[in-house]
């Protein structure tokens, strides 16, 4: 399993983000080097779903439409996090309870959207995939997400 190269690019993408947070810069555009890392974590995390999932010439025809929506769905999300880190940068040093409020909020309403949205397009997996397939494409995700997350919120500053 390629997961951990994954791991390693995720982590190396997460760096400029961590940096942000603490050094409390202002930009939201991804340099050159971002995007690079970006477009070689998703490459290596569609060859981590194509390795395990072993599918068919049927069923990949069928799954990565479904992949791709899900992934660009996710992306908007991911935007709005970014966003949100690099307010709390900004405000790092002088974050007021209605400041922390309004990103508790914003926070709490991503991971919501994030989790209907991987319920959502889980379903719509199951639907293409065998239910071995499925579940073995559910446990990947959520790997692959856990390990992006725990990278990325360790390296973010807590609220003082």
């Amino acid at each position: 399993m390629r997961i951990a190269p994954l791991a390693f690019a995720l982590l190396v993408t997460s760096l400029p983000l961590a940096s942000s947070a603490q050094d409390a810069l202002q930009t939201t555009a991804p340099t050159a080097d971002e995007q690079i890392l970006l477009n070689r974590v998703m490459n290596d995390k569609r060859s981590v779903y194509a390795h395990n999932l072993n599918m068919t010439e049927a069923e990949s025809k069928a799954f990565w439409p479904v992949y791709d929506e899900y992934e660009a769905a996710v992306q908007k999300l991911d935007d709005r996090f970014i966003a949100l880190v690099n307010e709390f940068a900004e405000k790092y040093d002088t974050l007021t309870d209605k400041d922390a409020k309004a990103m508790l909020d914003e926070k709490m309403t991503i991971e919501a959207k994030r989790m209907a949205l991987k319920q959502e397009y889980t379903k719509k997996v199951e639907r293409v995939l065998p239910p071995v397939k499925a579940l073995r494409y559910s446990q990947l995700e959520t790997r692959i997400e856990l390990l992006v997350r725990r990278s990325v919120y360790g390296l973010i500053p807590l609220a003082r």
